[in-house]
């Protein structure tokens, strides 16, 4: 079984230039080759002076497995941040997935992994039986058997920043205090914008630090 956190940027809008124009709104938009020079000074500027408006007007779209612990961290974004997920409110969760910690000896990795496999045999058999011989409407045996599921088992999110609220979330996740589990997906998401073909945001990167 796959027990990573997984991510995939599934779109984006925008770029280094659209943020340089957003900037320059106020005086003239028109990007001339000598304009095009100055960017990478620019969008230093703006960052580090906490000139930040400019860069909300790009986005960034993900599609992140995760364990509903971290899922949790990612909620804690509201600003600037939108997220919807899996909910098994609406619908009873066949994939058995769940997340084990990397750091782990084998011994504690296998104990959780008896504990979780017993929470998610006694989520499907509570809906069954809660619908089946208790009379309980199949939404709220749905959504009450939800406490049977522990933090590690995984759902998927569909998550988009602008950039600004993007660099924050870097600056608070990705950083050794983090907690492993978020700052692993806050790097594979760093990865996956660092690695756009043409690298259209190199240089708001390199402006935030998040890049050198």
């Amino acid at each position: 079984m796959d027990n990573r956190n997984i991510v995939e940027l599934i779109g984006y809008y925008g770029s280094d230039e659209i943020h340089a124009c957003s900037a320059w709104t106020s005086t003239s938009r028109e990007i001339t080759e000598d304009k095009k020079k100055r960017i990478p000074a620019l969008l230093t500027m703006l960052a580090q002076n906490g000139h930040h408006t400019p860069f909300e007007k790009s986005s960034l779209h993900f599609l992140v497995k995760t364990d509903i612990a971290s899922h949790i961290h990612l909620l804690k974004h509201r600003i600037g941040v939108s997220i919807n997920a899996e909910s098994a409110r609406y619908k009873e969760l066949k994939e058995d997935s769940y997340y084990t910690p990397m750091d782990w000896p084998f011994e504690w990795v296998d104990e959780l992994h008896k504990y979780t496999e017993q929470g998610l045999n006694l989520y499907h058999k509570c809906i069954d039986s809660l619908t089946s011989n208790y009379g309980v409407d199949r939404k709220r045996a749905k959504e009450s058997a939800r406490f049977f599921r522990p933090y590690n088992t995984q759902i998927v999110a569909d998550v988009m920043f602008n950039f600004r609220s993007f660099a924050h979330f870097q600056e608070l996740r990705n950083k050794p205090d983090a907690q492993l589990e978020i700052k692993d997906i806050a790097q594979k998401m760093l990865v996956e914008v660092a690695n756009i073909e043409g690298k259209p945001f190199k240089h708001t990167l390199e402006a935030f630090k998040l890049i050198y």
